[in-house]
C-alpha cells in the first residue's frame, strides 16, 4: 500500500524482458492509475507494428518517433508508463523523465532476460536465433545499463511471481518518497 497518493508519472525503464509491461499493469491497478504502454503508443502513432516500423523506416527514424511519443506521454497526466526498451537511452527522454516522472529501473540479469525473451518473436531488436540472443542481450546490458542507472529507483527483477515484484516496487517507491519528501 502506498503511503501517499502519487501525483506524477511513474516511468518504468529497463531492457526487453525486464517486466515493464507485466509489472506496470499490476502496479497501475494497485495505485489506481491508468497504465500506458510506450510501445503500444508508438504503434498507434505510426499506424504500424514495431516490427514493420523498424523494417520500413530503420532504427534512426524508429527512435525519433519513439522520442516524440515519449515526449508527449511524459508531459501527460499521472499514470504508470512502461517505456520502450531503448527509449530511456535518449537524452531528451531522460531529461523529461527527470522533470515529470518518478523513474524506476526494473533491473534484470542476463539469465532472467534470456529466459523471458527466448523464443519470442515480437521483439524487433532481438530478432535472430536463440543462440544469438545472449550476445545481443549482453551488448544491450553493456550499452544501456549506464543510462538506466540514472533512474530514481532501482528494483531487481527476478524469477518470481509478478505480484511479489510489484510489492517490492511499491516498497521502493514508499522508501524513496519518505527519503525525498517530494
Amino acid at each position: 500500500m502506498m503511503n501517499k497518493k502519487i501525483d506524477k508519472i511513474i516511468l518504468l525503464v529497463g531492457l526487453m524482458g525486464s517486466g515493464k509491461t507485466s509489472v506496470g499493469k499490476r502496479l497501475a491497478k494497485k495505485l489506481n492509475l491508468p497504465f500506458v504502454d510506450g510501445d503500444n503508443e508508438v504503434e498507434k502513432a505510426s499506424g504500424l507494428s514495431l516490427m514493420d516500423l523498424l523494417k520500413c523506416f530503420g532504427e534512426t527514424e524508429f527512435r525519433a518517433g519513439e522520442m516524440r511519443v515519449m515526449k508527449r506521454l511524459l508531459q501527460g497526466a499521472p499514470c504508470v508508463l512502461a517505456s520502450g526498451g531503448g527509449s530511456f537511452v535518449a537524452e531528451q527522454t531522460r531529461a523529461l523523465a527527470k522533470e515529470h516522472a518518478l523513474t524506476i529501473w526494473l533491473k534484470a540479469d542476463l539469465d532472467v532476460l534470456y529466459h523471458r525473451t527466448a523464443g519470442r518473436k515480437h521483439r524487433p531488436f532481438l530478432i535472430g536465433s536463440d543462440d544469438q540472443l545472449k550476445s545481443k542481450l549482453e551488448k544491450y546490458i553493456n550499452d544501456e545499463y549506464p543510462y538506466y542507472s540514472e533512474a530514481n529507483i532501482v528494483v531487481e527483477t527476478k524469477e518470481e511471481q509478478v505480484d511479489i515484484t510489484v510489492n517490492r516496487v511499491i516498497d521502493a517507491i514508499n522508501k524513496y518518497l519518505n527519503q525525498n519528501k517530494e
